[in-house]
């Protein structure tokens, strides 16, 4: 029995190991690729490693591409967007999976269908709005698309995760004396933590990763995006694979801090044990 045991696990492990690096490959290949100098990488036969390393491509970033002001565009719009979003949602989902009103349901199907609409049928509209209030070409024009992206995703997420909560627990925290305003500032909320931070991260994310509508509405450099910084390395049948690769190496890093710093909240069974 241990031997077969041993066996099981040894297919197991061996297993997700195979994909671990089938899935991390495409990563260490940007990495490799963004410290070689620009003869290695037009080189007919590919190397696995650097033969000389060169940080020729991240200089290039910083000094030529005006990569920095990108990510420091990237990240003031998606923080904002992220936390306005998490904001309005929580409220919105916690009424609709929560309180029992008329066209409650009308407004969940509402929300999801909203989420839904391809965005190459809603730039041109949106483009248009912008425009008419002065804020194209300005991040603060991709701050008031965004949330068209952001608001019924959270929302739609946070619906599914605030159902799970038990109602006895709202109901105890009542019977105690405390009002709804306080029940959901001391119990609720926090006992929502973990679907509060998934969404805000994958809120972050499509804000981070946005491309069209970055594309519409923004054409100054000095308010270009990451996106766009990195669509600027391709002219023609021209890659500047170097930095390239380095952008978006630099462009995951962001996303993977955030994802190991919040990832403690991102567990289930919270409210296991909760009510007696």
């Amino acid at each position: 029995m241990e031997n077969k045991t041993i066996g099981k696990q040894f297919v197991v492990y061996g297993t997700l190991a195979v994909l671990l690096i089938f899935a991390l490959f495409p990563l260490y290949w940007m990495l490799n690729t963004s410290f070689k100098s620009q003869g290695e990488i037009y080189n007919l036969t590919p190397s696995f490693w650097p033969k000389v390393f060169s940080t020729d491509a991240y200089v290039k970033l910083i000094t030529e591409k005006g990569f920095l002001n990108n990510i420091k565009n990237s990240m003031f719009v998606s923080l904002a967007v992220s936390f306005f979003s998490i904001s309005v949602s929580m409220f919105a989902a916690y009424a609709i999976s929560k309180l029992k009103f008329k066209g409650r349901g009308i407004i969940s199907k509402g929300i999801l269908y909203a989420y839904l609409m391809p965005r190459a049928v809603l730039f041109i509209p949106l483009y248009m709005l912008v425009s008419s209030i002065g804020l194209s070409n300005s991040i603060y024009g991709l701050m008031l698309i965004y949330p068209t992206i952001t608001v019924p995703y959270a929302t739609w997420m946070l619906i599914s995760y605030f159902k799970s909560i038990p109602v006895e627990i709202e109901e105890a925290a009542m019977i105690d004396g405390c009002s709804r305003a306080r029940t959901l500032r001391s119990i609720i909320f926090p006992l929502a933590a973990p679907g509060l931070a998934a969404t805000f991260i994958f809120s972050f994310t499509l804000c981070w990763s946005e491309y069209l509508y970055a594309l519409v509405v923004v054409t100054k450099s000095a308010d270009k995006t990451i996106t766009l910084g990195l669509s600027e390395m391709i002219v023609g049948d021209v890659f500047a694979w170097g930095p390239l690769m380095g952008g978006s190496i630099v462009a995951s890093i962001p996303v993977i801090i955030m994802y190991l710093f919040t990832s403690k909240y991102m567990v289930s069974g919270m409210t296991v044990g909760g009510v007696k």
